[in-house]
């Protein structure tokens, strides 16, 4: 992630209409989910655990890891149960997690299968991993550059990618609808005009509000009206060799 956003990271969480409306979707997806009672719960990728408090209602154990120390302030409330270091073989927590988040976490690794993999492994043996990604390649703007992506999904290369990492997939659905048509506008000007990447800002607050309130109309519409494009793309599953059972 380019420095200076890691820096804004924390109050682009708490107030970008992106980043609330985000959450607000995943805490629906996890409270859906058939989780074993009271799950360890572990969040890659978690920055400096601003995630961590919201999961607290639904797990034992809350964790988070973080590979880029710098992430992770000094007075974090989350920091005594954030790991930091690579998510890698090093990485031994000595217990199975009912739930492991992977939220937008896959399209900074050059070798996602390893890490998805792994993630599998240390799953319980009917826990869930929730996963989310940017998606569709035509969509690329200098947005994917800032954040140091390798890669946007769709749901046929993601698929593939669980697939070799034994990742079984129960659920799969495209979220931010919207935003697709603005993203391949802002996709389209960048190919006629050369844009420098910049970090995102909090847009002023009627904006911000009138986004986030299209982002909520969405979700209620499409949770009964699944639409197959969006800008971001969301998977559950569980062990591949539960599947036959």
């Amino acid at each position: 992630m380019d420095r200076d956003y890691g820096q804004s990271y924390e109050r682009l969480y708490r107030e970008h209409w992106w980043w609330r409306s985000r959450e607000e979707f995943l805490l629906k997806v996890i409270q859906g989910l058939k989780l074993p009672i009271k799950p360890n719960i572990l969040d890659i990728g978690c920055g400096d655990g601003l995630f961590l408090e919201s999961l607290s209602e639904f797990g034992g154990i809350i964790e988070g890891l973080e590979s880029d120390s710098s992430l992770v302030s000094r007075d974090s409330a989350s920091r005594h149960r954030i790991h930091i270091g690579p998510f890698d073989r090093t990485f031994k927590p000595n217990k199975q997690y009912g739930l492991i988040l992977m939220l937008d976490v896959l399209e900074h690794l050059p070798e996602p299968e390893a890490a998805l993999k792994h993630a599998v492994e240390l799953l319980d043996s009917d826990g869930l991993i929730v996963i989310t990604v940017p998606a569709f390649p035509c969509l690329w703007t200098t947005h994917d550059d800032i954040n140091h992506h390798y890669v946007r999904y769709t749901k046929q290369s993601l698929k593939r990618l669980a697939t070799s990492a034994s990742l079984r997939i129960d659920l799969m659905r495209y979220f931010f609808h919207w935003l697709v048509p603005l993203k391949l506008a802002v996709r389209f000007k960048e190919m006629l005009i050369l844009t420098h990447p910049r970090p995102p800002k909090i847009p002023t607050p009627s904006v911000n509000r009138a986004m986030l309130a299209i982002s909520r109309l969405e979700q209620r519409i499409c949770d009964r009206y699944p639409f197959p494009l969006g800008s971001s793309l969301l998977a559950v599953g569980g062990r591949q060799e539960l599947a036959s059972k």
